[in-house]
């Protein structure tokens, strides 16, 4: 049985700009890097930046990464600053901002929780919405 997300692993075209963003725009501590790779890390969630051919996912696949919504607007600032584009406006609940990592990988900050955006669901359902029975 999965007990919860392991690392993610994000195939970069150039380490050193990479590693930047992620440290410097996001907040992500480095833990280690080698020639061809680099292990970063957010709280509890491990980040695998490796150098490789890109190829971003052209549909809605994307991550989210959890953030306190005190430190929301500040951090969306950086990413503006840092020249990242926005690829999505947000519609659901919770504070979102959709945007691009310098390769182009779809990435979301996202203040809400599961539990917040099944309550959102609750009071509004989606189109043919069902609970687990």
């Amino acid at each position: 049985m999965v007990t919860g997300l392991n690392h993610l692993t994000i195939a970069v075209s150039d380490l050193d700009r990479s590693c930047g963003f992620y440290v410097n725009s996001l907040g992500f501590k480095p833990e280690g890097r080698w020639d061809t790779g680099a292990y970063l890390s957010a709280n509890e969630l491990w980040l695998c930046l490796t150098l490789d051919t890109t190829s971003p996912a052209n549909d809605y696949t994307h991550y989210a990464f959890s953030i306190d919504e005190s430190n929301f607007d500040q951090t969306v600032a950086r990413l503006k600053a840092a020249g990242a584009s926005s690829w999505k406006d947000n519609s659901s609940e919770g504070a979102s901002y959709y945007f691009l990592d310098p390769d182009g990988h779809k990435l979301e900050l996202h203040s809400g929780t599961l539990a917040s955006r099944l309550e959102a669901v609750r009071l509004k359902p989606y189109s043919g919405w069902r609970y687990p029975e």
